[in-house]
């Protein structure tokens, strides 16, 4: 079975679980990215999610071995979407099943932050007034950096 996948239609949580989940598990962490209805003060119409599939795939699978290795986690999927995708649907799928929950949630963890920054995986916001790549606009004075940054720092994927 494979531990990557991308596809274009709605994502299936909970089929996506039962999949993962075993009886020796003590934990099946489920974290769903969520296309939320505002972005840096502008009120979100839809997003647009696309990729260097073949690219984007292969880095997956690594993100789900390494994760496996360096965690010690029993399993892991990771499912992202492709196309337009409406406010409160899920773009990003992760699901971690392991022994015990610590390593589930730190394995999911990683794997968020470090998919968003290195897999080929791109977000076009449709906003009322115009559209933005994600990573193509800087965040607004107004918005707080993390402690110990400085300038001024790109939006999230």
């Amino acid at each position: 079975m494979p531990r990557a996948v991308i596809v274009r239609e709605p994502i299936d949580t909970r089929a996506a679980l039962e999949k993962i989940k075993r009886p020796e598990d003590g934990a099946a962490i489920v974290f769903e990215g969520v296309v939320r209805n505002h972005t840096r003060g502008r009120q979100t119409l839809y997003l647009d999610y696309e990729a260097y599939e073949e690219m984007a795939l292969k880095q997956m699978e690594e993100l789900a071995a390494q994760a496996l290795e360096q965690f010690k986690v029993r399993d892991v999927l990771i499912v992202h979407r492709l196309g337009r995708l409406e406010v409160g649907e899920t773009s990003v799928l992760i699901v971690v099943a392991s022994a015990h929950r610590g390593p589930a949630f730190d394995a999911c963890h990683w794997i968020i932050d470090t998919l968003k920054k290195t897999v080929p995986i791109w977000k076009k916001e449709y906003f009322e007034d115009g559209a933005v790549w994600a990573d193509g606009e800087p965040f607004p004075e107004e918005i707080a950096r993390p402690a110990g940054t400085t300038g001024v720092q790109p939006a999230s994927k």
